[in-house]
Parts: C-alpha cells; structure tokens; sequence
C-alpha cells in the first residue's frame, strides 16, 4: 500500500464518515440531479466494515469506502468516494485495495460493485483496478444509470 495514505476502520456513525458520505451524496446529487440509488441505502445493520482513508502526513481525511455481504462468497463495495482535490493521488486505489484485502480475510472470494454512467473517474479506476464489467444485479438490473463490475479476489 502506498506509505502516503492511512486506512482504517471506524464506525458507521463516525462525524468523519457522515461527512465524507454527505459530501458523496451531494456531489451524485449534482451530477444526475436526483438520487438514482435503487433498493436500501446502506446503514450501519447492513454494512460489515467501513473504512475512512486520510493523508498519513497531514491527517486530513480524503475518502471512503464500505462493504455489505451479499452472500456468503460475495460483497459490495458502496460508499467509494474521494474528495474532489485528492483524486489521481491514489487514495481511492488504497481504500479499494483495503476493502478488497478485508473482504478476503473474512473469507468473500467475489467483490461487485455498482457506479454511475456520469461518474467516469470511477469507472477509470475500477477498471485500471482489474474489475470487469458484468450485468447489471440485485437492485440495480433496471437503472439505466447503473454500471456493475466485478473482481475475483
């Protein structure tokens, strides 16, 4: 992992978190002009770790990043988000190596995911990330909106 970035894991309901996910919602909110998330929002029954992503320098708090367990094989990766000044730096490839890392210790052999159609820096670094595109799932198969990937862990 890069030495320029510092992950861990808090609570759902940690202020940092909270903001970090209402600053994503109100970016998403910019760019689509409506909440297009289908099915339930993710909450602290229903995510098995959260992780917050800071400047291992400065401390200062940079992203996020959530898994929810879709089945005993499989989790979710929700609630990937950098601040706007601190992307291409690479804290979203250290979140996403962490999730990935966390879900294998607890034993998920799959992770998917969903992002949008106007959010191509995600999708830029999902696929430089060794994710492939796949049907849309779950909640998402009638979004148009929707972009699903996947990647064996």
């Amino acid at each position: 992992m890069d030495v320029r970035w510092s992950v861990k894991p808090v609570a759902w309901d940690d202020p940092v978190g909270v903001e970090l996910r209402a600053d994503q919602e109100a970016e998403l909110l910019a760019r689509y002009g409506q909440d297009t998330e289908p099915g339930a929002k993710p909450t602290a029954a229903t995510i098995s770790v959260f992780l917050v992503v800071s400047d291992a320098f400065t401390g200062e708090p940079v992203g996020c990043g959530a898994l929810r367990d879709l089945d005993e094989e499989a989790v979710e990766i929700k609630r990937m988000y950098v601040v706007p000044k601190h992307r291409g730096r690479g804290a979203g490839r250290a979140v996403l190596a962490a999730l990935e890392q966390t879900a294998r210790s607890r034993g998920a052999t799959v992770a998917r995911l969903e992002t949008g159609t106007e959010q191509p820096e995600a999708i830029t670094l999902y696929e430089r990330g060794g994710y492939d595109r796949i049907d849309a799932f779950g909640s998402y198969v009638d979004n148009p909106q929707s972009v699903c990937y996947e990647r064996i862990l």
